[in-house]
């Protein structure tokens, strides 16, 4: 090849790469997300952090066409409606399933994809086969706790007597059968099941039966204030008994203190997982990290680095105010995000199964 050619393929390579940059450039500034939460009505405060999160992680790097979907299901649809006319090229948010199961055949038809903060519903992405619904989720599955207390709980008491109730209700009876099935396919038996009748006073009854049973540690399928009465009355017997139970540990009780020592199938609070230049932009925005605002912010930095590509989402690995987050085939979560913790008196603390 001579010297005038070789120039001349370079400066034609040169070109197309520059043509590729400024292309890449155009096509990351043109980059428009639709933001949809409620924005009015009872649920208004949660909207707003989904807008906050999302608006702060932006920063300046995409145009955000904001849409009220006031949790309803005509809301949906006419979100949809607008946003496909806005010509977004992504859509995060949405916390109400039938705002999300309204909207989603417009913007699937559309080709654009979408990112919920807070739909649990599990038939929103078990049906992404048959619907064809571009529809991913930072939340967890209706069934995702049910599944991780089945997984952690075997393991962690395999080695003690442990025991497993509930208080009746349907959430509550789902959560004790699934952690019992799962022991028993590990050749596990509880030493005692039973259903307690909840909201009592006090649960000196259900404690004397355990403390007989022999069993030292209890998976409840019931809420937090249940749990808060049982080690209370546990402990005034002198029954050394663990207790351990799913996330509605973290609401407060006011029946009873929760007691140290208590276990808990929960999610990490999201301020634990976000980096601390995260949380000074939020600062500095004059933005609370609560509720929707740090899945709202991951969700735009998803929308961000896969630019709205269907297959970056459903393929990639993205790095986020939330930790590194992936995909299943379905679009749910590809690692649980629920966890072991213990309470220590004044909050709980992530601990590892040994």
């Amino acid at each position: 090849m001579t010297r005038r050619k070789t120039r001349t393929l370079l400066l034609s390579l040169a070109g197309i790469a520059f043509s590729l940059a400024a292309n890449s450039a155009a096509w990351a500034q043109e980059l428009t997300v639709g933001v949809v939460a409620p924005l009015s009505g009872p649920n208004a405060i949660l909207g707003r952090q989904v807008v906050d999160g999302a608006r702060v992680a932006a920063r300046e790097r995409a145009k955000i066409a904001e849409a009220d979907d006031a949790c309803t299901a005509e809301g949906g649809r006419a979100t949809a409606e607008r946003l496909v006319a806005a010509k977004v090229r992504i859509v995060i948010g949405f916390l109400c399933t039938e705002s999300i199961e309204a909207a989603l055949p417009a913007f699937s038809q559309a080709g654009i994809p979408v990112i919920t903060v807070g739909v649990r519903t599990d038939s929103l992405t078990e049906r992404r086969e048959k619907t064809g619904w571009n529809v991913f989720r930072l939340a967890p599955r209706a069934d995702a706790e049910r599944a991780a207390a089945s997984e952690i709980i075997p393991r962690l008491w395999r080695d003690v007597p442990f025991a497993i109730v509930d208080d009746g209700t349907i959430y509550g009876r789902e959560l004790a059968e699934s952690v019992r099935a799962a022991a028993e396919q590990r050749a596990l038996r509880p030493v005692f099941v039973d259903t307690y009748r909840p909201q009592l006073d006090n649960q000196i009854g259900l404690v004397g039966r355990l403390r007989r049973s022999g069993a030292s540690a209890v998976f409840v399928g019931g809420d937090v204030e249940d749990v808060a009465i049982m080690a209370r009355d546990a402990a005034q017997i002198g029954a050394d008994l663990i207790f351990g139970g799913s996330e509605t540990l973290r609401q407060p009780s006011e029946a009873a203190p929760l007691l140290a020592g208590t276990i808990m199938i929960g999610l990490p609070d999201p301020v634990s997982l976000a980096p601390q230049a995260t949380l000074d932009a939020l600062r500095d925005k004059g933005v609370i990290p609560d509720g929707y605002v740090l899945p709202a912010y991951a969700a735009m930095e998803i929308a961000l680095q896969s630019q709205g590509v269907v297959a970056a989402i459903a393929n990639g690995r993205f790095d986020t105010a939330q930790g590194s987050i992936a995909f299943d085939p379905k679009g749910d979560l590809a690692t649980s995000p629920y966890r072991l913790f213990r309470f220590d008196g004044t909050k709980f603390e992530e601990i590892a199964l040994p």
